[in-house]
């Protein structure tokens, strides 16, 4: 072979071999590569093998005289956007990229990915169209699950962002930005806890406990944009690291606002636990407190101290100033208890107006922790002293205190609150506005007040309680009236005076009730009086005690027993103490002028025994001063009570006013007060109390 021909040979195997490898390498590839006239067919002039792979159709079927258009592959609703792009690139001299749809042969879509560009010849014309068309139904799809994904991230109600190892925040969902206000730009990229947390050592613990187990849940205390702080309900949750997929170890962070359940959990406790009208623990958080103490006492060994505190005299406030002054009183003497003791001890309302101390066991001995306890007591009852400024009035109220030592080994939470509430009923019996220990010895005494008080009870409903006269006398011997006495007529026979009862009737509140009784009873029997002509001249006296006096329905009441017996009110006299005139002066004239233009007159009872005030006297509507028993008593004897009642005398005719005596027990007695100027008496020198029937029969015979 010439060396000529060898040369051809070896071009020819050399460009065969090319052809091949070309071949090989355009049919491996993931896509079809392709040259077409840039007509509106896109009419193919070469196709690789890849073409049947993506649309189903061999290569034959694209070429040739009656060739399938690849464009009409291409979906409808992308045509028009696929024919645009590529003329644009191809009237700008660029190449073009193209994402669209096509139909493959079994009618399936796929989303396919062209890069190509125009072929020009040496004028400047396009003559062809060259590029690459790849099948990306895959990518697409994954695409779409991720963008689906975000969008259900972002639609999620909670706060979801992803933290990296380092504390930076590489995604944010909508709901971390409703949440924290915060845009996602603003956020990612900047540390949680700088960007969230004041809490660092809170936030060290979530994150150290999510790197070392994998998962932390728990409660954060957060901060917004805006400053606001917010409790969420955080859970923390290691991704572990994807080296296969290039993805690095990150802790996805889902948080949940529960401030508002936060704040109806504490509105709830408050409610449970806390007085709502002074915000001091209630009757509840002190029973747990003083359960705790008690078995921390227990354990320790340690003594401490409970006090019952008890208002003396404030419904007097309720009935004159209405309760709006009551609450506000209420609200005073709590923060001035709360001052009044130290931090550790615990100040609590029962309600009304009635509040407990808990001084905490802390001492070693009975002696330091009963010091400690006589300290607090001593102070609070000095503290209380001081006027309470209510409104635009000041109001002076003192408080009663009982105390009685705690210790775990020996009391019961029962047993410790009845003590101080024994102690305290102790401290009012010496006088209020002071404080008593608790006396083993005052436990017998309030099992029998507690008894007396069932009784009083009783005898309401079981019409025990019965009404005696005392006659009262002029200068003349003549009756002119009578005072109601109260007796208690036990079930076994025996009869009970006042001073037995009438106590614990003011302290229990009883006494409006029963002073009700006695009033309805009494005009029952002035009534009867006034329907006979022998009796009906005389005038019947009524005590009225402090508590009932005070009583908003009081002249309400008066007027309906009135309407109902029937009895001239004119006859009927109210005799009055001098605790109740000193303790609301103002209310009590009110009261007592509206009470005289039903025609009722008032007596002073127990006048020169009290605060007597002639500044007080002259300004109140009376008719009478009654001369209390105990001045009778010695007065021919003591030189001392010789002259109060002489001065009670003068200053009753002074003013224009009756003066009475009681207790007017012998002829000397008598004698003497009529050589004074007394002309009105009552006593055992004319008679004891009677029944009705008895008295009536008693008037005619001296009438």
């Amino acid at each position: 072979m010439h060396s000529s021909d060898h040369q051809v040979s070896t071009n020819l195997r050399s460009r065969d071999a090319s052809t091949l490898s070309l071949d090989l390498l355009l049919s491996n590839l993931p896509g079809v590569v392709y040259r077409c006239q840039n007509d509106d067919h896109w009419t193919m002039v070469f196709l690789s093998a890849g073409i049947e792979k993506l649309t189903g159709y061999p290569v034959s079927v694209f070429t040739g005289e009656h060739a399938m258009s690849y464009a009409s592959l291409i979906h409808p609703d992308d045509r028009a956007q696929v024919y645009a792009d590529t003329e644009a690139a191809v009237r700008e001299r660029r190449p073009f990229q193209l994402s669209y749809r096509i139909t493959t042969a079994a009618g399936k879509l796929r989303w396919t990915w062209e890069q190509g560009a125009a072929v020009h010849d040496e004028h400047g014309n396009v003559i062809a169209l060259e590029g690459f068309i790849a099948d990306i139904t895959l990518l697409r799809r994954a695409d779409q699950l991720v963008l689906e994904q975000a969008s259900l991230l972002d639609k999620a109600r909670d706060a979801i962002f992803v933290i990296d190892m380092a504390s930076r925040i590489t995604y944010w969902n909508a709901g971390a930005r409703r949440l924290y206000g915060w845009e996602a730009h603003e956020a990612v990229g900047k540390r949680m806890q700088e960007l969230l947390c004041d809490d660092h050592a809170a936030y060290s613990e979530a994150w150290l406990h999510a790197v070392t187990e994998g998962e932390w849940a728990g409660e954060l205390q957060q901060h917004r944009r805006d400053g606001t702080l917010i409790q969420a309900d955080t859970r923390w949750t290691l991704v572990p690291a994807d080296p296969a997929s290039g993805v690095v170890q990150k802790i996805l962070v889902i948080s949940t606002d529960i401030s508002e359940r936060k704040h109806n959990e504490a509105r709830i406790h408050r409610l449970a636990y806390f007085d709502a009208l002074t915000e001091l623990p209630n009757r509840a958080s002190l029973l747990d407190h003083l359960r705790r103490a008690l078995i921390g006492s227990a354990r320790s060994h340690k003594f401490g101290a409970l006090m019952f505190l008890d208002l003396d005299n404030f419904k007097t406030l309720n009935d004159t100033h209405g309760h709006a002054a009551g609450d506000m009183l209420l609200q005073a003497v709590a923060r001035r208890l709360e001052h009044s003791v130290r931090e550790t001890d615990l100040v609590a309302r029962l309600g009304g107006d009635e509040f407990v101390i808990l001084v905490q066991p802390e001492e070693d001995t009975l002696d330091a922790a009963a010091y400690q306890a006589e300290t607090v007591a001593a102070k609070v009852v000095s503290t209380m002293r001081a006027p309470f400024q209510l409104a635009d009035f000041a109001y002076s109220v003192s408080t009663s205190i009982g105390v009685t030592m705690i210790s775990g080994a020996v009391d019961t939470v029962e047993s410790a609150l009845k003590q101080a509430d024994t102690a305290m009923y102790q401290a009012k019996a010496a006088g209020r506005n002071t404080f008593r220990f608790f006396d083993p010895e005052m436990q017998a005494k309030w099992t029998a007040r507690s008894e007396l008080e069932s009784g009083l009870r009783r005898a309401l409903r079981n019409h025990e309680f019965i009404l005696n006269y005392q006659p009262q006398l002029d200068g003349d011997s003549r009756v002119i009236g009578a005072e109601a006495l109260l007796r208690w007529r036990l079930p076994n026979g025996d009869v009970l005076y006042p001073t037995e009862f009438i106590k614990a009737a003011e302290e229990t509140n009883l006494i409006v009730d029963i002073g009700r009784w006695v009033l309805g009873t009494a005009c029952v029997e002035l009534a009867k009086w006034q329907g006979n002509p022998v009796t009906r001249h005389l005038s019947l006296s009524v005590n009225v005690s402090a508590r009932q006096f005070v009583e908003p329905d009081f002249v309400a009441m008066t007027q309906e027993i009135l309407a109902a017996t029937g009895v001239d009110p004119h006859f009927l006299k109210f005799e009055l103490t001098e605790t109740l005139v000193v303790t609301d002066f103002t209310h009590t004239v009110a009261t007592m002028e509206t009470l005289r233009r039903l025609g009722i007159t008032f007596s002073l009872d127990d006048f020169g025994t009290g605060y007597s005030s002639l500044a007080y006297l002259r300004k109140l509507p009376l008719d009478q001063l009654k001369i209390d028993y105990s001045f009778m008593r010695d007065v021919l004897t003591d030189r001392n009570d010789a002259s109060i009642v002489r001065s009670i005398i003068a200053l009753g005719g002074s003013l224009g006013l009756q003066v009475i005596a009681e207790g007017v027990e012998t002829q000397g007695q008598r004698e003497w007060l009529s050589q004074e100027g007394c002309f009105v008496y009552q006593g055992f020198l004319y008679e004891r109390a009677l029944s009705g029937e008895h008295f009536a029969a008693y008037a005619s015979c001296l009438h």
